[in-house]
């Protein structure tokens, strides 16, 4: 079947766009020299396509085998591969564009420009990322879970609050503890048949990491939301969904990844709800008298 779309360019982007955030996905545990070359192939995929290895090497500050190594670590046969999966996207120039950086002078329009573009890349780039069957897992593990708490430090805190409210709508009870010391007394009381959703861009994250592991020790599903594979978050969890997002350091990196992971919650509500919709029924009399805040 013939795909139809009215802008091509658009859809090409898109698919860019993905290939970018399967990358991002599986750089997280890399080798030092490894993970140098995989952020110079980030910063300028356009050099790496027109280079030989040994220039690549030179620039990133490894050895020729790293270059090599770091290709196959995320995904590819070898440098070769890498640089014909280069070729074909160069017809796109805003791909190969260099990052945008905000400096202390930046005007209003460009601040909010630059967030947009955070923010649509993160989006995209959640496509290349996630994995379908690590979805139909988690889905089909919060619908048989007795209850489920979420839990996210800092800026993740959000995400795990908005994983509360959605699954509740959809009657699946679920609670978030802010504090770490009532959380974690929670999570130890868990076991088989409950779920723990741990929210983490950088996969790192000391408070996060504790929960998780409790959950585990008690023997609760781990459902591990994260910007990358190989994180020690990410290797803990029974499932990793992965988004993929620019490394954190960058300007906006935090605020794009953030929005990525609101959209796997609302892919997990949507899809609870349309395999149980009785149960969503039955959510939405349980709220009929209480004010629409919707």
């Amino acid at each position: 079947m013939t795909r139809q779309n009215g802008n091509g360019v658009s859809d090409h982007e898109g698919r860019l766009g993905e290939w970018i955030g399967s990358i991002q996905a599986r750089s997280g545990d890399l080798a030092a020299s490894e993970a140098k070359v995989v952020a110079l192939l980030l910063a300028d995929p356009l050099f790496v396509g027109a280079s030989t290895t040994a220039q690549v090497a030179a620039r990133a500050g490894v050895s020729p085998p790293s270059v090599i190594r770091a290709a196959r670590a995320i995904g590819f046969g070898g440098f070769t591969e890498l640089k014909i999966e280069i070729a074909r996207a160069r017809g796109t120039t805003r791909f190969f564009a260099p990052p945008e950086a905000l400096t202390a002078g930046a005007t209003l329009s460009a601040v909010l420009e630059t967030s947009i573009r955070a923010g649509s890349d993160a989006l995209t780039a959640l496509g290349g990322a996630i994995e379908l069957s690590a979805l139909d897992n988690a889905v089909g593990s919060i619908q048989r879970a007795r209850q489920v708490i979420a839990f996210g430090a800092g800026t993740s805190a959000t995400v795990a609050a908005d994983a509360v409210f959605r699954l509740r709508a959809v009657g699946v009870t679920t609670i978030s503890i802010p504090d770490y010391l009532s959380a974690m007394i929670a999570t130890r009381l868990l076991g088989p048949g409950d779920v723990v959703i741990a929210v983490s861009s950088t996969g790192r994250t000391s408070t996060t990491l504790a929960i998780a592991d409790a959950a585990s020790s008690a023997g609760a599903s781990l459902i591990a939301i994260t910007n990358q594979y190989g994180t020690p978050l990410a290797s803990l969890a029974d499932i990793a969904l992965v988004v993929g997002g620019a490394p954190l350091p960058a300007q906006m990196a935090a605020a794009g990844s953030r929005l990525a992971q609101l959209v796997v919650i609302d892919a997990l509500v949507a899809a609870i709800a349309l395999r149980d919709p009785e149960r969503s029924r039955r959510a939405e009399r349980a709220g009929i008298d209480l004010p629409d805040i919707a």
